[in-house]
């Protein structure tokens, strides 16, 4: 019988929770160049809702991967950064980002996912 492979006792299953969440991963990536607002992560992260964004982030602050900071300005001024814990995931994000490159996308590596750049999939049994 195989093992099952729980959040709660198993390390791989349970940073494949974490990172498994639609948009953690890009919200991570946008967030490892410097602290961002909503706005910008917002148009970072094409064809994300508000709402989405809103609860992808309490839920990177609940996990102490993301810091939120207010600064008492008019209009309020919110940021969001990486904590320490979010900067040890950036090892891991750069692992995705290689893979991609190297087997799902072609052209520039540098190119972060322009809208109309071609994704090679790979045939069945390859």
């Amino acid at each position: 019988m195989m093992e099952v492979h729980d959040g709660s006792c198993c390390a791989v299953a349970a940073t494949s929770d974490l990172i498994g969440s639609k948009w953690t991963a890009l919200i991570v990536h946008d967030l490892s160049e410097g602290p961002r607002r909503f706005t910008q992560l917002e148009h970072a992260c094409h064809r994300i809702s508000p709402r989405t964004l809103s609860e992808r982030l309490h839920m990177l602050e609940q996990e102490a991967i993301v810091a939120r900071r207010s600064y008492p300005e008019s209009p309020p001024r919110v940021e969001y950064e990486l904590t320490q814990k979010g900067r040890d995931m950036l090892p891991i994000i750069e692992a995705m980002s290689k893979f991609g490159h190297s087997w799902l996308i072609e052209g520039d590596p540098l190119d972060h996912g322009s809208p109309g750049a071609p994704a090679r999939v790979a045939a069945a049994g390859a």
